[in-house]
């Protein structure tokens, strides 16, 4: 393998929305919509006979999203054979992560990344710079979180997949069934320093506004950061919920401002003991705010 050889970025992504990768009509109008990324979908959402006609279009949908500025993500399928055809299709300029379905084996990962890399440098492409998302679709994966974000330097973001979750656990999608396999990937994000991305619900609801801005509410402070959903209309909620309010940018920028009059160790703002973690905290929402719907 040749060519440069890369860390995959962790994105600062609020929002991704899915949009099918044989839909031309959705895809001419996604980068109107206001997410941080948009996810180009060759599993769920196209049908098995459509497969080899999305993947042939990829190409030039992925070439289309990125002559608008627009972060591409790629779901691929999880049969193997499926899967490399998918990279194949997949792997090109303007695509800044690949999700991985259905992972259950770090194994898994770290093949998917040398396949990656193979089509990579022959491509021309920094060697390691496309990023993974690991979809978590069973109770299978659970006791392996940390091993499979730890899998492979491309990973990047991590989230439930609450549809096939729910299934395979023989649960519902509502709140209690579902808080606790999100707060563990939540946690194992956080301690590999990865996007965790998610809320607790079902994906496909997005009939009740309100309900789901209470959703992302509370996922906010269940330690996420952003969310990927299938309908335009979430994605201001998810931009307005996972970002920084105004008083916290202000805050932010004061905190920021104050560290660098202190130096290094804590001091004193408001009445309030201000260490390394917080400033960290206000230097990312800030940097949220600078970077936009781009990031």
């Amino acid at each position: 393998m040749t060519g440069a050889v890369v860390r995959a970025e962790v994105p600062e992504w609020r929002s991704i929305l899915f949009v099918p990768a044989d839909q031309p009509r959705f895809i001419d109008k996604a980068h109107l919509r206001g997410a941080d990324a948009i996810q180009l979908d060759l599993e769920d959402a196209v049908a098995p006979a459509g497969k080899p006609a999305a993947r042939a279009a990829l190409p030039g949908a992925i070439a289309q999203l990125a002559g608008h500025g627009v972060p591409v993500v790629v779901r691929i399928n999880r049969a193997w054979r499926d899967a490399m055809a998918d990279l194949d299709a997949a792997v090109r300029p303007g695509v800044r992560v690949i999700t991985l379905p259905k992972v259950e084996d770090a194994g898994r990962v770290r093949a998917l990344d040398e396949a990656m890399g193979e089509f990579e440098a022959e491509r021309g492409l920094p060697v390691g710079g496309i990023g993974l998302l690991l979809l978590i679709e069973s109770p299978a994966a659970l006791p392996l979180l940390h091993e499979l974000a730890g899998a492979s330097p491309r990973v990047v973001a991590m989230t439930l997949g609450p549809e096939d979750y729910s299934l395979a656990a023989g649960c519902s999608t509502d709140a209690p069934a579902l808080l606790g396999p999100n707060l563990a990937v939540a946690q194992a994000c956080a301690a590999k320093g990865l996007l965790p991305l998610g809320f607790v619900g079902s994906i496909g609801d997005f009939s009740d506004l309100a309900a789901f801005r209470l959703k992302i509410e509370q996922a906010r402070q269940l330690g996420f950061r952003g969310a990927a959903v299938i309908h335009p209309a979430q994605v201001a909620i998810l931009n307005q919920g996972f970002g920084p309010s105004a008083d916290e940018l202000s805050w932010a920028a004061r905190v920021v401002q104050a560290a660098a009059a202190a130096g290094e160790g804590a001091f004193q703002l408001d009445g309030r003991m201000i260490d390394r973690p917080i400033v960290m905290r206000a230097q990312r929402w800030l940097r949220q705010a600078g970077q936009g719907a781009r990031a």
